[in-house]
């Protein structure tokens, strides 16, 4: 938990790039995506993938796929510590044999500031890369009063209409993340999206629509 605070101090919740400030993400040519998955009954063999794809294209300029060993033990809360290692592996794979395909922002199958201590996954990996970052989830992590109850579901049943987004407020009062509800293959599941590093949550959710050809964003679906 001390690691985690230490790291924690190190996230930038703002955007920073020049790119971000563009309506149309003019200047934004490579989008990643990050993802461990685990082979079924066996929580220690897992696949490490980082794929990077073209913007605003969609298509597939780079990846990685390799299987790993993971050790550390799983720890409600401090998944990062068991997956993060093999996903800067990869980023820092990818930047020596080639630099000129490194993404100019990640979007990683988790958590960013959406955590029990505002340090999901997102936000670890962002800043041991110090690349920027989301957090795209697919299940709602329950924090902060944040619960999945029948008042969370009739806005998502509200929202799948308007295929539009609703804040995830907890009870201390702050944004944690942002709820969308694409109209993307008439999917009615949600996404959870939230703040990893160096990215403001409007420009994240834009974002995240912007890559959508289907329910889960084409970074981390490919």
């Amino acid at each position: 938990a001390r690691e985690q605070a230490q790291l924690r101090a190190g996230v930038v919740e703002e955007d920073t790039e020049e790119w971000q400030k563009d309506s149309h993400f003019t200047g934004l040519e490579r989008v990643g995506g990050v993802d461990l998955s685990y082979i079924k009954g066996d929580d220690t063999s897992a696949c490490a993938s980082l794929v990077v794809l073209s913007y605003p294209a969609l298509e597939v300029l780079y990846e990685d796929c390799r299987m790993v060993a993971v050790s550390a033990q799983y720890v409600a809360g401090f998944l990062a510590f068991r997956e993060v290692p093999f996903l800067v592996e990869a980023v820092r794979r990818l930047q020596q044999e080639e630099p000129k395909l490194t993404p100019q922002v990640l979007l990683v199958d988790g958590n960013g500031l959406l955590h029990p201590r505002g340090f999901g996954v997102a936000c670890h990996l962002g800043v041991l890369t110090d690349l920027p970052c989301i957090g795209v989830a697919k299940n709602l992590l329950q924090v902060d009063g944040l619960v999945r109850d029948e008042l969370h579901r009739e806005q998502i049943r509200s929202l799948q209409r308007e295929g539009d987004t609703f804040p995830l407020t907890g009870t201390s009062g702050r944004v944690l993340g942002m709820v969308s509800c694409g109209d993307y293959n008439n999917s009615s599941k949600p996404l959870y999206i939230s703040v990893g590093h160096r990215v403001c949550l409007e420009t994240a959710v834009r974002l995240v629509k912007s890559c959508c050809r289907y329910r889960i964003p084409e970074p981390i679906r490919q």
